[in-house]
Order: structure tokens, then C-alpha cells, then sequence
């Protein structure tokens, strides 16, 4: 949230709470207008009334065909309870409801409503009810006096009262809009919100452009440009959106861990595959070129690094082997000299001492310290002299020439072995075989730690570092 308008939420805390709640009621709304056909059955059962209120909104009114059929049978209640079964003005009301059950078997007039399965639902009722493997005989058998009489009439029309009836009832005809589609007048009742909201965001907006200078209106409406989905007669769900930021700004809603959720459930989803990805394609490309014969050729002949790009003119695998070289020589030698020359100390006497002469000499008193100075001579000499010779060979210019000359030679001639088909063909082989491995077992790994527990770890360190 930008510091205007957190100063601005500070200022009207109560007008910026009272406009989430209202744009938290028109979510509610839209939700309910979203879902009230496919779960109209649902509230017709537990909310009869609600339906009654809101099926003009979606223009929905009570089949002809399916009323007339429970305006028969109500009919055909009141008969019964004036002159009984046994008369010939029941036996008419029950033909009329053999011929309109056979209709509405034929003619299913639940298909408008797209709720064919309630007709098959209450097909099978029937079927089981009176053991007929056809609903038109089902039927038939069960608006008959006959039947009726023999069963029962109470238990018999409590049965269709009470499975057949609700079914045949939730059967509806919806019309059609002047546009061709299901005929909703929600807008009607979104129009208020959207109205309310639009001025909210032109004022909202002129207020921050004023408080932040060198921000202008239309930047202003651009940075709130969440807030016009609000404004969108279509795609309404997605005013989740500005709502949740609303209630966030308006301290009633705390959106911080679900934003933090929804990106640690982001990442983990996508860096599996991307890192994947990227290790199978670098390892792919270096198995290309292992193959093609690349890899030995930069090595081997720098000339022939046609595609690669040197930004400074250096051979860098020749400068890094000399400063290292330089580093061991003027640096590390000098301050392990002394554990140098205690360690060729220890050398020369451990090889004078099987040497008859030197254990004779050992016995002779009044010289059997004078080996000893010795061998300490010898070290220290043969380590300061080898120190000696390498400086003069590092900075000898015919000793550089002749290194130069030797790693020249050494490449030819390696090239050359490197070259023969037999060893060529081994070692790509055995490269290609080494980096299928490593390829293997890397998706492996990745497949079997997962990309939580990494997660997990930069986590902590992100809470160590803020200690």
C-alpha cells in the first residue's frame, strides 16, 4: 500500500472499513447469484422462500407440464377424500394422471432445465416401487384403483408425497433474455454497488493524486487499478481480488501470511521444474559437445573457439597456473621452510642411520655430535637452495621460454594421443555415460528431497539474518 493511501485509510478509518464490508456484502451477492441454479435444488429444500424471492431474478417460473401433473394429483387428493377410490370420478382423475405420467416420460420436460437425471431419479422410484422393468407400466399399475386399493391409498400417496413429489417440483422453465441468453436481472441489483463504488474510486483517487505531488489523476486511477474490477459487469469473481485489499487496508483482514502462502506455494510449484529444467539442459548441451568432439578442441586448441567470446585477450588457464605458481613460490614456501627443512632432516636420518659408517660414528665420543650439525647443514642448505633454484627458473626468461616450448609440446602431443579413434571414443563415452548419471541422479535427488525442504531452509536463514 502506497504511504497516501495508508494516510488516507488513517484519516476515515470508519468510511474505509463501512466500504469493504459493503464490498464484502456484493461478493457475497455475486457468489450467491453464481451459484443459486446449480444449487437451487438445495435452497428450494431448506430455503423454500428464498427461491420463491429470487427465481424472478434469474427468470425462472414452474413448468407448465410438471405443475399440471401435481395439479392432477392434487385433484385426484381432494376426489378421493369427497367420494373414495371406489368411484367413477377417482377412476377418471386417475386416467388423466396414466396419460400425463406416459407424457412426461416421452416428452421429459425436465431437459430445459438441464435436470434429465431428476426425471431418471424418479423413473427409477417408481420402477422399484412396483417391480416393473418400464416406468410407462410402473405408472400405469400405480395410478390404477386397483393397485391403489390393495396397497393402501394413505401409504401410497404418502410414498409419492414424499420421494416423487420434491423431485418433480424442482423442475422449472427459465426464459430467455432479449439477448439470447438465460434471462438475470442481477445488474439490478449490483447496479447500486457499482455505482457506490465508482464514485468511491474517482474521489479515493483525486484524494491521493492531491496528497502525493507529481502524481497525477489518471496515474492515481492506475495505481488503483484493482478497484475497477469492481466495477465489471462481467467476471464478477474476481472482485475477491479488490476486496481482500480492501479489508486488508482497512485493518479488518490480515492478508500478509496468505500473500506469503500463495508465493511459497508459487515458487514450490514452479522452481522443481524450472531448476530441472535448466541442470538437464546445461548437462544435454556439455554431452553435445562431448560427442561433436567440442570440449577436447577448446581445451586442446584455443584457436578453434570459434563461438566463444574472449573479453579481455588473456589466456585465463594460463594466467590463473601462473599466479598460482607465483603465490607457492613467493608466498607459502617462504613461511613452510622450516617445516621443510625438519622434514628432509628427518629424511637424511632416517637414511644415515643404516649406514654402518654413520652408527660407528655415532659411538666415537668427541664426534658424535658432528653428524648431527651435519645433517642439520644438509637440510637447511638443500631447502634454501631449491628455494633459490626456483625463484631463478620463475624469473629466468629462457626458462619461460622453455616452459612455454614444453606445455606447446605437451598439447601436441596429447592432442595427438587424445586423437586416436580407441581413446577418443572411450573417453566421450565414458563422459557422455558420467554426465547421464549426474543427470539421472540430480532429478532424482530434486524428485526425492523436493523443493520444500530447500524452501524451509532459506526460511530460517531469512530469520537468522533479521536476528
Amino acid at each position: 500500500m502506497q504511504s497516501s493511501e495508508i494516510l488516507s485509510a488513517n484519516r476515515n478509518p470508519w468510511f474505509s472499513r463501512l466500504i469493504a464490508i459493503l464490498a464484502l456484502v456484493n461478493l457475497f451477492l455475486v457468489f450467491f447469484d453464481l451459484s443459486y441454479v446449480p444449487w437451487r435444488d438445495l435452497y428450494l429444500q431448506h430455503v423454500p422462500g428464498l427461491t420463491q424471492l429470487y427465481d424472478p431474478v434469474k427468470g425462472i417460473k414452474p413448468h407448465r407440464e410438471t405443475q399440471s401433473y401435481l395439479h392432477q394429483v392434487s385433484q385426484l387428493e381432494a376426489q378421493v377424500s369427497r367420494t373414495g377410490l371406489q368411484s367413477s370420478e377417482t377412476e377418471s382423475e386417475l386416467a388423466q394422471l396414466r396419460l400425463l405420467s406416459d407424457d412426461m416420460i416421452t416428452d421429459n420436460p425436465f431437459a430445459g432445465a438441464n435436470k434429465s437425471g431428476t426425471l431418471e431419479k424418479i423413473k427409477n422410484l417408481i420402477r422399484d416401487r412396483m417391480g416393473r422393468e418400464s416406468a410407462h407400466q410402473a405408472f400405469e399399475l400405480f395410478w390404477s384403483v386397483s393397485y391403489l386399493t390393495q396397497a393402501g391409498w394413505q401409504p401410497e400417496i404418502k410414498f409419492f408425497q414424499t420421494q416423487i413429489q420434491p423431485l418433480i417440483e424442482t423442475n422449472y422453465y427459465r426464459r430467455l433474455g432479449i439477448n439470447g441468453k438465460s434471462y438475470n436481472v442481477f445488474w439490478l441489483i449490483d447496479l447500486p454497488f457499482v455505482v457506490l463504488f465508482g464514485l468511491e474510486f474517482l474521489g479515493r483517487t483525486y484524494y491521493i493524486s492531491r496528497q502525493q505531488l507529481g502524481l497525477t489523476w489518471q496515474q492515481a486511477m492506475v495505481r488503483r487499478g484493482y478497484d475497477i474490477i469492481l466495477l465489471l459487469p462481467f467476471w464478477r469473481w474476481l472482485r475477491v481480488i479488490p476486496v481482500l485489499v480492501r479489508l486488508n487496508q482497512a485493518n479488518l483482514l490480515d492478508i500478509e501470511l496468505i500473500r506469503k502462502q500463495i508465493n511459497r506455494d508459487f515458487v514450490a510449484n514452479i522452481a522443481e521444474e524450472v531448476t530441472e529444467i535448466v541442470a538437464i539442459r546445461l548437462i544435454a548441451q556439455a554431452q553435445g559437445a562431448i560427442q561433436r568432439g567440442e570440449i577436447i578442441n577448446w581445451f586442446l586448441r584455443p584457436e578453434t573457439r570459434h563461438r566463444y567470446i574472449d573479453v579481455n585477450s588473456t589466456n585465463e588457464v594460463k594466467a590463473i597456473a601462473t599466479r598460482i605458481l607465483s603465490l607457492i613460490v613467493y608466498q607459502v614456501v617462504p613461511k613452510i621452510q622450516p617445516d621443510l627443512e625438519t622434514l628432509l632432516h628427518y629424511i637424511i636420518k632416517s637414511i644415515l642411520n643404516q649406514s654402518p659408517v654413520y652408527q660407528q660414528l655415532q659411538k666415537m665420543p668427541g664426534v658424535n655430535e658432528l653428524p648431527t650439525q651435519l645433517i642439520q647443514k644438509l637440510a637447511t642448505d638443500v631447502s634454501q637452495t631449491a628455494y633459490t633454484t626456483l625463484i631463478t627458473l620463475l624469473e629466468d626468461p629462457e626458462v619461460a621460454a622453455m616452459s612455454d616450448h614444453l606445455f606447446q609440446n605437451f598439447g601436441e602431443v596429447l592432442e595427438v594421443e587424445v586423437q586416436k579413434k580407441q581413446n577418443i571414443q572411450e573417453i566421450r563415452s565414458l563422459l557422455v555415460a558420467l554426465l547421464e548419471e549426474i543427470k539421472i541422479n540430480y532429478v532424482k535427488g530434486m524428485a526425492d528431497a523436493g523443493v520444500e525442504s530447500t524452501l524451509t531452509q532459506a526460511t530460517q536463514i531469512r530469520q537468522i539474518i533479521r536476528q
